[in-house]
C-alpha cells in the first residue's frame, strides 16, 4: 500500500461535493433553496471554469461558511476521508485566516481573531482515530492590504506548533502591481525563519521571477518549465520543488491538451526539478490524490519511475515531516528479516 504526502490542498477547495451540500441544506436556507438535489449542486461545484480568476470565486462559497464554530466539522469529515479513501500519512493544509473571521468586525479585530483560526484547526486535525502528520500553511492574499499580510506572516512566526510555512493566494495573476510589497514580505518571512512557498508561474500572467529567489517550493510553477525552460537550471540549484496540481489547470482552463502536462514533467526530469504530485482542490476537483497518480500513470504521462520520483519527492520536500525517510522506506526497512521480532517456540 502505498502511502503519500500532500503539499499543496487549500482548506477550502478541500471540502468534498456532498460534504458541502449536506451542510447548507441543514443550515443555509437561501443555499438550500438553490440546490433542493444534490446532482445539480454537484455538476455546479466541480465543473471546469473558463478563468483562473472565475475558478477562485467558488472558494468564498466555502470561506463564507468555515468559520470558528463549523471549521471543526468541515476538518473532521477531511481528516477522515484522507485517512480513509487517500493513504495520506502527512497533509499541509494551506488558507488565509483573516477570511475565516467574522465579516462585521474592523480589520484590526479580525486580525486579533487569525490566531483563534489557527488554534482551532490545528487542533481540530489532530485525530487519534486517523493519524496523518498535519500542519497549515498561512496564505496572504493579493486582495488584502499589506498590513493584513504582514500579520499573517508574524501569526505564522507565533504559532510553530501549528504552522510550517507561508503563501500567497487570490491568483498569481493579480501580484504585478505589488510585486515590491510581497518580496518585501517574503524577505521578512525567511529572515524569522519561516518557510516559505507561493502561487507563481501557474498561469502566463503570473510570471514574477522576483519572488522566485524568496521560495523554497513554487506552487503550481509549470509556466516554467513550459515558458521560460532557460529558469529550470536555477531553480534545480536551489533546490526547488513544483508543487503540480494536474487536475486543476484543465479546470481553470490553463491548459488544453493533456501533452502539455507530459512536457512539464519531462522538462523538469531531465533538469533535476523535483515535482511534488497535489490535488490543489480536491472538493472542487472531486478527485483524490492515488488518482491523480493513476491518471497520469493511465495517460503515459509520468511512468512508474517518475511516480516514486515525485511520492519520494514530496515527502523530502515537505515542511514539517518529522522523518529522515518517507514511510514506505520505513515500513521495508521494519520488513527486513533481522527487523523481525522472533516468535515464540519458532
Amino acid at each position: 500500500m502505498a502511502l503519500y504526502a500532500e503539499l499543496h490542498r487549500h482548506l477550502g477547495g478541500s471540502v468534498v461535493p456532498r460534504v458541502l451540500w449536506r451542510y447548507f441544506q441543514r443550515h443555509d436556507r437561501e443555499l438550500a433553496l438553490r440546490f433542493p438535489e444534490y446532482s445539480g449542486f454537484e455538476e455546479f461545484y466541480t465543473k471546469p471554469r473558463d478563468t483562473l480568476d472565475e475558478y477562485l470565486e467558488l472558494h468564498t462559497l466555502v470561506e463564507n461558511v468555515q468559520s470558528v464554530e463549523t471549521l471543526p466539522y468541515f476538518i473532521y469529515r477531511l481528516i477522515r476521508g484522507a485517512y480513509i479513501f487517500e493513504n495520506l500519512a502527512y497533509l499541509e493544509l494551506r488558507y488565509t485566516p483573516y477570511l475565516r473571521t467574522p465579516h462585521d468586525l474592523s480589520q484590526s479585530q479580525r486580525i486579533d481573531r487569525m490566531a483563534e483560526i489557527v488554534e482551532v484547526v490545528g487542533k481540530a486535525s489532530q485525530l487519534p482515530e486517523y493519524p496523518i502528520v498535519t500542519r497549515q500553511i498561512l496564505c496572504m492574499h493579493s486582495r488584502l492590504p499589506d498590513e493584513v499580510n504582514r500579520a499573517i506572516v508574524d501569526l505564522a512566526s507565533q504559532m510553530p506548533q501549528y504552522v510550517c510555512a507561508i503563501d500567497v493566494a487570490g491568483g498569481d495573476n493579480h501580484y504585478g502591481d505589488r510585486l515590491d510589497e510581497f518580496v518585501k514580505l517574503y524577505a521578512y518571512a525567511r529572515n524569522l525563519g519561516i518557510n516559505t512557498t507561493g502561487h507563481l508561474y501557474e498561469t502566463p500572467d503570473g510570471c514574477h521571477p522576483e519572488l522566485l529567489p524568496y521560495l523554497m517550493r513554487i506552487g503550481h510553477g509549470i509556466q516554467i518549465p513550459l515558458k521560460h525552460p532557460e529558469l529550470l537550471p536555477e531553480v534545480a540549484r536551489r533546490g526547488q520543488c513544483l508543487e503540480v496540481c494536474p487536475t486543476t489547470y484543465f479546470k481553470t482552463g490553463t491548459l488544453q491538451d493533456i501533452q502539455d502536462l507530459k512536457i512539464i514533467f519531462d522538462r523538469c526530469f531531465d533538469a533535476g526539478v523535483d515535482i511534488a504530485i497535489c490535488t490543489d482542490n480536491a472538493g472542487l476537483h472531486d478527485m483524490r490524490l492515488p488518482f491523480e497518480y493513476e491518471s497520469l500513470l493511465t495517460q503515459d504521462i509520468i511512468d512508474f519511475r517518475q511516480m516514486q520520483a515525485c511520492q519520494e519527492a514530496a515527502f523530502r520536500h515537505a515542511f514539517a515531516w518529522p522523518y529522515q525517510q518517507p514511510p514506505t522506506e520505513m515500513l521495508t526497512d521494519l520488513l527486513k528479516p533481522e527487523s523481525m521480532p522472533v516468535m515464540p517456540g519458532v
